[in-house]
């Protein structure tokens, strides 16, 4: 049985708990300037259907600030749909992605999971560009 106020699939329940993560770890001091990306996500030579990026500044290479969540629609994202930007530079991107269900209901169309976590390193520019992500055929 459901509880009330819990998502009933997957796909809420990863962005409720990546909204909060995002939601800590930008608390504090100024924030440094944002820029707008968008572009293709391919996953197999094909578009993936669904799914969520988080672009997170790769501490490792020196890139710090607050990471981005992005959704991911029709092999598409961009991240002026959510209002925020990237803080450019080294990032990994973390995307999920899932199969199209256009068969169901809007809130329902996840379907079930292409991948989960794959890690891209990437360069972001720090100005509003394009960047096209290739996920890897896992083996």
């Amino acid at each position: 049985m459901r509880r009330p106020g819990i998502p009933k699939n997957r796909l809420g329940t990863c962005a409720i708990a990546w909204a909060m993560l995002l939601a800590v770890a930008g608390c504090g001091g100024k924030e440094p300037p944002r820029y707008h990306v968008s572009g293709a996500v391919s996953y197999g030579g094909k578009p993936v259907p669904g799914g969520y990026i988080l672009f997170q500044p790769d501490a490792g290479k020196g890139n710090t600030g607050p990471a981005t969540l992005v959704q991911v629609e029709d092999g598409r994202y961009d991240t002026a749909h959510g209002g925020t930007g990237t803080v450019g530079g080294p990032h990994i991107a973390i995307v999920t992605g899932f199969a199209d269900r256009s068969d169901a209901a809007p809130e329902a169309r996840c379907g079930a999971p292409l991948f989960r976590d794959a890690r891209i390193p990437i360069d972001l520019p720090k100005e509003a560009g394009v960047q096209d992500l290739l996920v890897p055929a896992r083996q």
